[in-house]
């Protein structure tokens, strides 16, 4: 129970609580984004301290304390993004109709520096972590970025649900990327590729021979992509997963 049901738990509790804060957080008057952003950056600098800190240590608590600080690291890239501060070139709504590769063109404009954001502080991670044998809060920070890349592309090719009240009204102009459709070619692969990754977490996690850190580690891991991939099954069905974090939205003027 230790070693695989607490993870899950505590994986499942950081996933809601986490993401109902930084919505609510981001829903917020605009004037206190300054201090929203200087306590995740603060808690991004901790996070980055301590993945370097903790990357030879091969216990339990270590794997315990490097996915928290991967968590840590990714919080500040949503909350960087949902308040504004690091999104693209473009902030404007794209016309009506417009498709091929000027849309794409657009949306990669519309999100250019948060994915220069991502990709700096995870070679920054890697810079820190290199050749060490503690990789799980590296692995934390990869494996949420491989989900919401995913997650981006299939609202771009279009889902049925698109959780659009999620975003700020500064960030409106996005919804015009978006596209409601039943599924896209995109979901079945996104889908396949979630399942084969949590089940070969798990089934690391279940090793007989997995210590006692691999056992703990590959659980938060594996839960996590499991989460992520809820989330996509959510996209795709007839209701939808905003009920979840409707506490999240209570700071937003429309709720």
């Amino acid at each position: 129970m230790a070693e695989h049901g607490l993870p899950a738990l505590f994986t499942l509790f950081i996933w809601w609580s986490s993401t109902g804060l930084i919505i609510y957080l981001d829903g917020l008057r605009r004037e206190t984004f300054r201090w929203t952003i200087l306590g995740a950056t603060t808690l991004l600098l901790a996070g980055l301290f301590g993945l370097h800190a903790l990357a030879w240590n091969v216990s339990a608590s270590g794997a315990w304390l490097g996915f928290i600080c991967g968590v840590l690291c990714w919080a500040w890239i949503e909350i960087a993004f949902l308040t504004g501060l690091v999104t693209g070139p473009r902030r404007t709504a794209i016309p009506p109709g417009l498709g091929g590769w000027p849309r794409l063109r657009a949306a990669l404009a519309a999100l250019l520096w948060h994915e220069l954001a991502i990709i700096a502080i995870a070679v920054a991670i890697l810079a820190l972590t290199w050749g060490a044998p503690n990789q799980i809060g590296a692995w934390t920070f990869l494996a949420f970025w491989a989900m919401r890349q995913s997650a981006k592309l299939n609202v771009y090719l279009g889902v049925r649900n698109l959780s659009e009240a999620f975003l700020p009204d500064h960030l409106r102009y996005l919804e015009s990327f978006f596209v409601r459709r039943p599924m896209n070619v995109l979901f079945p692969v996104s889908v396949a590729a979630g399942l084969a990754a949590c089940a070969l977490l798990a089934l690391a996690s279940l090793a007989p021979e997995a210590t006692r850190h691999e056992a703990v580690g590959f659980t938060l891991l594996a839960t996590l992509v499991a989460l992520g991939l809820l989330e996509h099954v959510f996209m795709v069905l007839p209701v939808s997963a905003d009920a979840l974090w409707r506490w999240g939205l209570a700071s937003r003027p429309s709720a």
